[in-house]
């Protein structure tokens, strides 16, 4: 039982669970196994880019810790990089990020994993670290793109809920259950089990053959606006952000500026491209102050639903769908029913 559990709370199971992804739709996953009991580690980028930053794990990169609807992730460092600070991204990072290797550990797991974090390798990650946050009743956060931790921790279930489009580098042998989040995985050869991520009649749907379907690149229909509401980077260069999530804006209205190289985003310099809203509003997503983008990159989303301001701090209904469903898999495997 954790530290910070009352008398009245269930015991927890035992399970260990790796989410690779910390973003909006898998803290919505995370959330919801720790929750139901569950030891959960997630596994981010150095510079993950999320832009509905107040419902998102990652953010734990950048601020060390992060709460959502109750539920704190707490960056756990390598070894390495344990005395280090997180910088501002550069132009090397956002491509960096942009370009996750394939390159992953593929161990087999083997046998009962009564204590998984004990098999931590101490020269990468701190194992009492990483024993202390979960103890705590919170979610250890490493940084860790390309997943070399799988292999160390040998987790009960690996969740990919990078939500990438494709298959950055997960393997259907990282644990006994291994699910995959969105397109670009197959159940049966690289996954054990796929969960529909496009909304409609089967989002959320659980996929026992075959692949979820294909990403359409126009975002989901919001009180009659689908693209428009989604606003991608007019130019490279470093964000500076004008307002603020939550922020009620009209059309045309500068939401942010777009610089073009650290100098002038340092020195606010009067050489910047302006980023205006595309629809009347509440943004909902604003990508990080500071953080280093390519053009054509997405850095905010407005929603037309200006009485829905609460929306901007909870985790959605997609990002709660897609974690039941991932959530009756895992139970579904913990006691013994094979679905797949």
């Amino acid at each position: 039982m954790s530290m910070n559990q009352s008398n009245n709370q269930i015991i927890k199971k035992n399970l260990l669970i790796i989410c690779r992804g910390a973003g909006d739709l898998a803290t919505g996953i995370i959330h919801r196994l720790h929750r139901a009991g569950h030891r959960v580690i997630a596994l981010e980028t150095d510079y993950p880019a999320a832009i509905r930053r107040q419902v998102s794990f990652c953010e734990a990169v950048y601020d060390g810790s992060a709460a959502v609807e109750g539920v704190t992730a707490r960056l756990v460092p390598a070894l390495a990089d344990a005395e280090n600070n997180t910088e501002i991204a550069t132009e090397a990072d956002a491509e960096t990020d942009a370009e996750i290797g394939t390159e992953i550990y593929t161990e087999t797991y083997s046998g009962v994993n009564d204590t998984p974090t004990a098999n931590i390798a101490s020269e990468k990650w701190d194992r009492s670290a990483i024993e202390a946050v979960l103890e705590a009743g919170e979610v250890p956060l490493l940084i860790d793109p390309t997943g070399e931790s799988i292999a160390l921790l040998k987790p009960d279930v690996v969740v990919d809920a990078i939500i990438a489009k494709k298959n950055l580098g997960t393997t259907i042998n990282m644990a006994p259950l291994v699910i995959g989040v969105g397109p670009g995985f197959t159940a049966g050869q690289d996954v054990h089990l796929v969960i529909e991520s496009m909304r409609g009649h089967n989002l959320a749907r659980i996929i026992t053959d075959g692949m979820a379907q294909p990403n359409t690149g126009v975002p989901g229909n919001i009180a009659g606006f689908t693209s428009e509401r989604v606003i991608h980077a007019p130019a490279a260069g470093y964000i500076h952000d004008v307002r603020k999530i939550g922020d009620i804006v009209q059309k045309g209205d500068e939401i942010a500026r777009i610089y073009p190289d650290k100098e002038s985003y340092d020195n606010a310099l009067s050489e910047y491209v302006p980023v205006n809203a595309t629809i009347t509003g509440i943004i909902r997503g604003l990508i990080r102050e500071g953080y280093y983008f390519r053009e054509g990159f997405k850095i905010a989303d407005i929603d037309p639903r200006e009485s829905e301001l609460s929306n901007c701090f909870t985790i959605s209904d997609k990002a709660r769908s897609i974690a039941g469903s991932v959530l009756e898999a895992v139970s579904a495997f913990e006691h013994g029913i094979r679905i797949y």
